[in-house]
Parts: structure tokens; sequence; C-alpha cells
């Protein structure tokens, strides 16, 4: 099975998929479905990403990157 990564971008975007679905009456179970995710990996990017929106994804992800970039200049 090919593992696939997807972008903090694809993330925010099927989230907001499963919302929709939710909305139109589907269980979670067969919502997660439909996005070709298993419910753990849902429930995991909901607790990361949930209340964002694309902009504010990649201002996050700058942040993390700068803060990585932070901690290995003030350790060393």
């Amino acid at each position: 099975m090919v593992r696939k990564r997807h972008t903090a971008e694809e993330i925010v975007a099927k989230l907001r998929q499963v919302d929709v679905l939710m909305a139109q009456g589907r269980q979670v179970a067969d919502a997660v479905r439909a996005i070709s995710v298993t419910e753990v990996t849902y429930y995991r990017w909901q607790n990361e990403y949930g209340g964002l929106k694309g902009d504010q994804v990649k201002r996050l992800k700058e942040f993390e990157a700068e803060n990585t970039r932070l901690r290995t200049v003030v350790d060393s």
C-alpha cells in the first residue's frame, strides 16, 4: 500500500469535505471513508487543523519551521 503525505492545504480541504458530508446527514465513518483516510487520521487532523483556514495553515507551518530553526541555533 502506497502512503501519501497530504499537504496542510489538502488536509484542511478534506476536513471541510467531511463537515459538508456530515451536515448532509452522513455518519462520521462514512464521511471519513469518502475522503480516503482512516477515522484515526481524521481525528488527528481535526485536533491539529480543526478551526484553521488555508492561509492560517501556511502561517502555522512557517512558525513551526522557524521555531525548529531557532531551537537548533540556541542549542548549538
